[in-house]
């Protein structure tokens, strides 16, 4: 692994919730070995009030979010991408457009917590649960490169990540 950060985009569709939160978890986790972003192809203009409210209460930087379209990584002077990163179902099936950099791509689906009906404790926990499955796939993303694979091994093994616990229909059947 060289010195340089890996830059990791974080995809959604509405950039409001799961995107948010992994690109929090993976700035406070990865030591500075990584940048992350996060963009989505149908902005919902703002983070979603719980997401913000669990990565605070998990203990990662809950300030200065937007929600932001994935065109910025398309602009002059973008971040070239290393990695882009579904984490819902919609935008893994839309035509991404061209960013600068590799862009290996994988599939880490889980459930959109801003969906989940019932008491404000139930979708607490609904936020929790699914910042908790994408810290699980961040940490085992992160412990990729702490050990001697192969780059060319990468691409399996982040899609191996993408069908752990708490993954959709979709992302268990993605190739």
């Amino acid at each position: 692994m060289t010195d340089k950060p890996l830059n990791i985009l974080f995809l959604c569709t509405g950039n409001s919730a799961r995107s948010i939160l992994a690109e929090s978890i993976l700035d406070g986790e990865g030591n500075g070995r990584f940048r992350a972003f996060s963009a989505g192809s149908h902005p919902k203009g703002a983070p979603h009030p719980l997401a913000l409210e669990t990565l605070k209460a998990m203990g990662y930087r809950s300030e200065g979010f937007r929600s932001k379209s994935w065109d910025e990584f398309t602009a002059p002077g973008a971040p070239e991408v290393d990695f882009i990163i579904t984490v819902c179902d919609s935008a893994a099936g839309e035509a991404c457009p061209i960013m600068r950099g590799p862009g290996k791509r994988a599939h880490w689906g889980v459930e959109d917590p801003s969906h989940v009906e019932g008491t404000e404790e139930e979708r607490r926990r609904a936020f929790t649960q699914t910042a908790t499955y994408l810290k699980s796939r961040i940490m085992a993303f992160i412990n990729l490169h702490s050990t001697d694979s192969k780059p060319e091994d990468f691409d399996a093994q982040i899609k191996e990540i993408g069908v752990m616990e708490g993954a959709t229909e979709k992302a268990r059947k993605a190739d």
